[in-house]
C-alpha cells in the first residue's frame, strides 16, 4: 500500500527556514516521480516543486525558485523540500504526492499518490 506521510510544517517568522519531510512507504522511491504543492485558502493546489526519478532532474515554482530546494534519502525512502527566506505568501498546506515513472509533473492530475498535507505558516 503506498503511503506518504508529511512532516515539519508549522508556524515560522517571515525569513525564516522550514523542512518539509514527505516519509514513503509501499513503494519504491526510486521508480517514482515525487511533488510538493500547496494550497492557500480560497487558491487552487499548485505545484511548487518536483524530483524526477531517473536523473534527479528538478522543477521548481517561479515563486520559488532559490528558496526552495527538493532533494531525496532513498535509504531513508524520504523526500524533502528545504524552504529558506519564508514569506507571508508562502502560508498554505504542503502536500507531497507521488507517480510512476521518471517524468517531473506540476500539475496535479499528474500524481496518483497523496500525503495528507502539512500546514506551514508564516507570520510575524
Amino acid at each position: 500500500q503506498v503511503q506518504l506521510v508529511e512532516s515539519g510544517g508549522g508556524l515560522v517568522q517571515p525569513g525564516g527556514s522550514l523542512r518539509l519531510s514527505c516519509a514513503t512507504s509501499g513503494f519504491t522511491l526510486d521508480y517514482y516521480a515525487i511533488g510538493w504543492f500547496r494550497q492557500a485558502p480560497g487558491k487552487e493546489r499548485e505545484g511548487v516543486s518536483c524530483l524526477s526519478s531517473s536523473d534527479g532532474g528538478t522543477y521548481y515554482l517561479d515563486y520559488v525558485k532559490g528558496r526552495f530546494t527538493i532533494s531525496r534519502d532513498n535509504a531513508k525512502n524520504t523526500v524533502y523540500l528545504q524552504m529558506n527566506s519564508l514569506k507571508p505568501e508562502d502560508t498554505a498546506v504542503y502536500y507531497c504526492a507521488a507517480e510512476t515513472g521518471a517524468i517531473c509533473r506540476d500539475y496535479v492530475s499528474g500524481y496518483t499518490y497523496w500525503g495528507q498535507g502539512t500546514q506551514v505558516t508564516v507570520s510575524s
